[in-house]
């Protein structure tokens, strides 16, 4: 199974600084990804934090799609319970037109508490309400018969999208899972992928080697077909650099900011102390198994390593954040798409099996070579020394 790779995009923008000019710079970069030959990229919906300052992916999408020729565009994730289940359904299927067929619809109960305090919303409907939401907006994409259906927060009257979606019977669709099992279990029910969202800190990369369990024993109950393993995406963030030293170097600075300032301090997340070093904190993740920040062969051994704890998943997405440069930023993408997406989507084998080959037989190959240069002199000397291969005719 190839590897495919992208990135999702919360996004993080430190709070204080101008958030037109930060937009500007994630679609920058998705143009640059798609330049790069990425395949997807996955974008959030946030209305608290100050940080995450995306509220409308779709309408995100829109404006990446015009600058973008071939990058599959994702909600990363859109938050189920804050809309009715017909928008949802109605703005995507617009999104995928618009794109000429490249959106994705990634789902979750939304992850901000603050978000769903302004909205009203007790959190611990929003799982339960995730699930009932997706059912139906699987059916508004896919059947044709009008919808009528009376649930405990929203209702469908003979509802009907004017538009399909262009992509058939859908677009691809996946569901955000963290540590519990309900992601993966609501994957399996309804038969779609799945965004690993927490697989980098330590509790989400241990809990992995169960997950994809409770992904199939669920489309089992349900009786759907088998899950894919190819419509797994896992998320971990990376920084390539020439060097180890100089990856963590680039962006130990703006690591601490992200983890104390924003997780702690902003959201107060429990069961996180503060990081006393970005370098400290760098290691740490890297020792808990789940980001890389090294060489494009560090990223090479942790990919394989990944897919050997998961038992293999389908793409690969990079956290979106800006700890570094924008220049830095960008040339750790390049380096992953020039040395690393090769090796795990098998484009560079047969490259050097040819580069192999003719090492082993440059000996009698040049020699061939030789032997023919020697025999066309011999033949036409005149033509030979034309171009200097010869002996020169000596003037009369």
């Amino acid at each position: 199974m190839n590897m495919q790779f992208g990135v999702f995009l919360a996004p993080f923008h430190k709070a204080g600084e101008n958030p037109t000019l930060a937009l500007e710079r994630d679609l920058e970069l998705l143009g640059w990804l798609d330049e790069l030959g990425y395949d997807e990229a996955w974008v959030g919906e946030h209305h608290s934090g100050g940080w995450e300052t995306i509220a409308s992916p779709e309408m995100f999408l829109a404006a990446a799609g015009q600058r973008t020729h071939r990058l599959r565009l994702g909600t990363g994730v859109v938050s189920l319970p804050y809309h009715h289940p017909f928008h949802v359904a109605d703005r995507i299927t617009l999104l995928d037109h618009l794109t000429h067929g490249r959106a994705m619809l990634g789902v979750g109960p939304g992850a901000l508490p603050g978000d769903a305090y302004f909205l009203g919303i007790e959190p611990t409907t929003q799982r339960p309400r995730m699930d009932e939401a997706l059912g139906v907006i699987i059916r508004l994409l896919t059947e044709e018969e009008p919808i009528t259906y009376k649930g405990e927060w929203f209702e469908l009257r003979d509802a009907q999208l004017q538009l399909k979606p262009l992509q058939r019977p859908t677009m691809p669709i996946a569901v955000a899972s963290t540590i519990s099992p309900a992601g993966m279990t609501a994957a399996g029910k309804h038969g779609i992928g799945v965004l690993s969202i927490a697989s980098y800190s330590e509790e989400g990369l241990n809990a992995m080697p169960k997950q994809w369990a409770y992904c199939e024993e669920a489309a089992a109950e349900a009786k759907q077909p088998p899950p894919d393993r190819a419509n797994w995406r896992v998320v971990a963030p990376f920084h390539l650099a020439e060097s180890k030293e100089q990856a963590i170097e680039d962006i130990q600075e703006g690591l601490l900011s992200w983890n104390n300032d924003y997780f702690i301090h902003a959201l107060g997340v429990p069961n996180r102390v503060p990081a006393k070093s970005g370098y400290e904190l760098a290691e740490t993740m890297m020792s808990a198994g789940g980001a890389v920040f090294g060489t494009p062969d560090d990223a090479i051994a942790h990919l394989r390593r990944l897919t050997e704890i998961t038992g293999g998943f389908g793409c690969f997405l990079g956290l979106g954040h800006e700890w570094t440069t924008r220049e830095k930023t960008r040339r750790s993408y390049e380096l992953m798409a020039r040395y690393v997406m090769p090796e795990m989507q098998d484009l560079t084998s047969w490259v050097r099996r040819s580069q192999s080959w003719t090492l082993a037989n440059k000996e009698s190959l040049m020699a061939g070579t030789r032997d023919a240069i020697v025999k066309a002199i011999k033949e036409n000397p005149d033509a030979a020394a034309s171009v200097g291969l010869g002996p020169k005719k000596e003037e009369e």
